[in-house]
């Protein structure tokens, strides 16, 4: 009696095992399926990207170039919707809050990325958690401007300015903790000087701000002043390079001109909600890639100081995690706030 119940058990036991291995592998197939033919579908409708910087800044200059050229080969219009203050705050918290199905996207600059996160005690969105890399779009290589007829004229005269009157010299950025204000602090710390911080709403109002008299020095990104710059309403008295930048070859660099070592750069990469799917992240990751590699792209960025630099999501995810350590230390190091 007992061997005959151990067999139809045994049966119904191995039965059922057969039939859940070929529901799981149907239903895995079914969900790739699904998956691949969303992404295949995608997109169906306009595109927003959010620009957490004024516009007329060096990433929202970049964002129109690249994104222009995405929405083309797309086929679907792309909106950017530019939302300043808070050093970029607001901005991307719409858009770690957004619906994660790749039609809310962030452009980002690496300050709102590795260098305001570690000057708040507390954030609404944790970069490395709430938001999904896509790519790394371009870096945007730096300057330090005046007003065109300020007696400064080169890197040594604004350390030699600044030593005789400590806080005596304003220096204008994109709000308290944008990249401006981080640049100008390191420089500070570097040179031994003191300068007053005055934060205006983006990077654009700062540098209009230097043409106007209403602070006597900034760092800028080349995009953002390079019109500026070519129109003789601001001196470009040095840029942040290793070299020479190849539009400005008569401006030195900071390390020439007497501040050993000193460098210093931002970048610019696209971003997307945690959790939107990884084939539309990969199908956006692909699209930029491709608008990177068109030669014309390629010279309207280099034109304005920028420099086309497409990654993979993976490797973005890792330059994230490498650059908010190393922004880390040297916020705490040279003991900056975003007041």
């Amino acid at each position: 009696m007992r061997q005959f119940n151990e067999q139809p058990l045994t049966t119904v036991w191995r039965l059922k095992k057969w039939f859940f291995k070929v529901g799981s592998v149907c239903l895995a197939g079914c969900l790739a399926t699904t998956v691949f033919a969303q992404s295949n579908a995608y997109p169906q409708k306009p595109i927003k990207l959010i620009v957490p910087l004024a516009a007329g800044s060096a990433v929202d200059n970049a964002a129109r170039i690249v994104m222009q050229k995405v929405a083309a080969n797309l086929g679907v219009g792309i909106a950017i919707e530019n939302q300043a203050g808070a050093a970029g705050l607001i901005g991307a918290d719409r858009v770690a809050k957004a619906t994660p199905d790749g039609y809310t996207l962030g452009g980002f600059n690496d300050s709102i990325m590795t260098m305001l996160p570690n000057m708040q005690a507390k954030m609404p969105w944790d970069i490395l958690k709430d938001f999904e890399p896509v790519s790394l779009v371009a870096t945007v290589e730096w300057g330090i401007v005046v007003p065109i007829d300020s007696n400064i004229r080169t890197v040594a005269d604004l350390i030699a300015t600044a030593k005789k009157s400590p806080g005596q010299l304003n220096y204008g950025s994109g709000g308290n903790g944008s990249p401006q204000h981080i640049a100008m602090a390191l420089f500070a710390a570097q040179s031994g000087v003191q300068l007053t911080h005055v934060p205006y709403k983006g990077a654009t109002q700062a540098a209009v701000g230097v043409a106007g008299h209403e602070v006597q020095v900034a760092f800028q990104g080349i995009a953002t002043v390079s019109s500026l710059v070519k129109a003789g309403k601001l001196k470009l008295i040095a840029v942040t390079t290793p070299k020479r930048l190849a539009q400005f070859p008569d401006v030195p660099t900071v390390n020439e001109s007497g501040l050993s070592g000193f460098e210093f750069n931002s970048w610019f990469a696209m971003m997307a909600p945690a959790g939107t799917p990884k084939p539309i992240v990969q199908k956006l990751h692909a699209e930029i890639a491709k608008a990177l590699a068109d030669a014309g792209i390629k010279e309207q960025l280099m034109g304005l100081g920028l420099t086309p630099r497409g990654t993979t999501p993976d490797e973005l995810a890792g330059d994230l995690r490498v650059q908010f350590a190393k922004y880390g230390n040297l916020i705490r190091q040279a003991n900056i706030t975003a007041d």
